[in-house]
């Protein structure tokens, strides 16, 4: 069963996720549920780094697209960034170009890749809410 796991980046304006793995159907749980923690953080951008994930498949695709939709219904944006060739691919073949912010590698102030310090993700339960510190997380066996 492939492993996936993520790390979020501490906002103030923007919070960051940044998978690390293979991302399908057995880990799209896991990635909706970040996804969500990630949302009840509040802030007006979250940004999506898939530049150290192997594989994306669809289902987690659709997971990016619903929780794209939920941000911009909420008056936010997400964007997605660092995606490879191979799942950039996906994205058009699923027609989901237009669904999906892309954007290119993550960067800093100088255009460096941002090396934020990075703070791993717990698993939850769907309904509990996102309190206090974030503790390490991921999926796979």
């Amino acid at each position: 069963m492939p492993q996936l796991n993520a790390a979020l980046v501490p906002p103030p304006a923007q919070v960051v996720v940044r998978f690390t793995g293979d991302a399908d159907l057995s880990t799209e749980p896991f990635v909706a549920d970040v996804l969500a923690q990630a949302a009840g953080l509040g802030t007006p951008q979250v940004v999506v780094d898939l530049g150290s994930t192997r594989f994306w498949d669809c289902s987690c695709l659709h997971a990016l697209v619903a929780f794209t939709r939920e941000l911009e219904a909420d008056g936010r944006a997400g964007r997605i960034v660092g995606a490879l060739p191979g799942t950039r691919r996906l994205i058009a073949m699923a027609n989901l170009t237009g669904e999906l912010q892309l954007d290119g590698v993550l960067a800093g102030p100088a255009g460096a890749p941002v090396s934020a310090a990075r703070r791993p993700v717990r698993r939850s339960r769907p309904a509990a809410p996102v309190t206090g510190d974030l503790v390490a997380a991921g999926h796979g066996h």
